[in-house]
C-alpha cells in the first residue's frame, strides 16, 4: 500500500471519511475566525501571517520526518496549490468578510464541490453530460439570486470577492488532490506552504501593524485558529480523506461544510441566519449533490 492508501479495504475506506468529516469540521471555522480578525487586522496581513505561521509548522513537520523534496515536475502544480489555498482563498474571503457577514459569506460555500469537480474535469478530461451542466447553472442562479435578494444589505464587492475565493479554492483542491496521488497528504499542503513561506514572511513584516496593542485575545486567537486548523491540520486531515476513502466519494463531505459554518457563525459571533440563507444552502446543495452524480 503506499502514500495514498493504495486499494481500500473497507476499514480503510471508514478512515477515509473519518478523517475527510474531521478536516471539513475544521475547515467550517474558517469563516467565522476570519471574521473576528478582519475586524482588527488588516486581510493582507492576516492572509500572510496565517501562511507564515503554517509554513514554519511545515518545515518543522517536513525536518522531522525526514521528507524527500518534492520531484521537478511537481513543483508547478505544488505552486497552482500554494496560489489557490494558502493565498488566494484566505485573502479572498478576507477581503469579503470587511463587506458581507460569515453566514452570508457560507452560503457560497455551497459551490465548492462544483468548483473543484469542474477543475477535475478540466485537468483530467473528463465529458460530462447535460444533467450536470443543468445542475451547475441552477445551483450559480441560485446563488445570484440569493445575493440580488438581499437589498438591504448586499455587497457586490463582498459577493465578488467570495466567488472568485471559491474558484480559486476549487483549483487549488482539484489540484491538491491529483497530487496526493503521488506526493501523501499531508505533504502536499505542507509543501505547498513551504514554497510560498519567504514571500509570506517578508509580506507579513512589510503589512505588520503599526500597533500591536489595539488587537484583542479574540482577534489572536481568531489568527491561531486560521494559522494551525484551517491551514495546515485540516488539510492534513482533508488530504488523508481524500486519499484513502477517494476523492469522488469523500469530497461530498465539503456538503456539509455551509451547515457547519452557519451554526458557528449563529453560535459564536450571533449572527443571523435567516430562512431564505438556509433554504438558499439547502439548494445549493442538492444542485451540487446532483451535479457531482453526473460529473462522470
Amino acid at each position: 500500500m503506499n502514500k495514498t492508501g493504495g486499494i481500500k479495504s473497507e476499514p480503510g475506506a471508514l478512515s477515509g471519511w473519518v478523517n475527510g468529516l474531521l478536516g471539513v469540521i475544521i475547515f467550517s471555522g474558517s469563516l467565522p475566525a476570519t471574521r473576528v480578525a478582519v475586524m482588527q487586522l488588516d486581510p493582507f496581513f492576516l492572509t500572510f501571517a496565517r501562511a507564515s505561521v503554517a509554513g514554519f509548522f511545515a518545515v518543522i513537520l517536513v525536518y522531522v520526518t525526514r521528507e524527500k523534496c518534492p520531484k521537478a515536475s511537481q513543483i508547478l502544480p505544488l505552486i497552482i496549490v500554494s496560489l489557490g489555498v494558502v493565498t488566494g482563498f484566505p485573502l479572498l474571503t478576507a477581503m469579503a468578510l470587511e463587506h458581507v457577514t460569515s453566514a452570508h459569506s457560507i452560503v457560497f460555500l455551497g459551490l465548492l464541490p462544483l468548483t473543484t469537480a469542474i477543475f477535475g474535469v478540466i485537468r483530467g478530461g473528463e465529458r460530462p453530460g447535460a444533467a450536470f451542466w443543468i445542475f451547475s447553472v441552477i445551483g450559480s442562479l441560485l446563488v445570484v439570486g440569493f445575493a440580488l435578494s438581499q437589498c438591504a444589505s448586499v455587497s457586490l464587492t463582498g459577493d465578488l470577492l467570495m466567488l472568485a475565493a471559491v474558484a480559486v479554492c476549487g483549483l487549488g483542491y482539484a489540484e491538491g488532490a491529483k497530487l496526493t496521488r503521488v506526493l501523501g497528504g499531508w505533504q502536499v499542503i505542507s509543501w505547498a506552504l513551504i514554497i510560498s513561506l519567504p514571500f509570506m514572511l517578508v509580506a507579513s513584516v512589510i503589512l505588520r501593524p503599526a500597533s500591536f496593542s489595539a488587537v484583542s485575545v479574540s482577534a489572536w486567537i481568531a489568527l491561531g485558529y486560521v494559522s494551525l486548523f484551517s491551514m495546515l491540520i485540516g488539510f492534513m486531515f482533508w488530504y488523508k480523506g481524500l486519499a484513502i476513502g477517494g476523492i469522488a466519494a469523500v469530497g461530498q463531505l465539503q456538503l456539509l461544510q455551509p451547515f457547519f459554518g452557519l451554526a458557528l457563525s449563529a453560535t459564536i459571533l450571533h449572527e443571523t441566519v435567516n430562512p431564505l440563507m438556509l433554504a438558499v444552502t439547502l439548494g445549493v446543495i442538492a444542485c451540487v449533490a446532483g451535479s457531482r452524480k453526473f460529473a462522470r
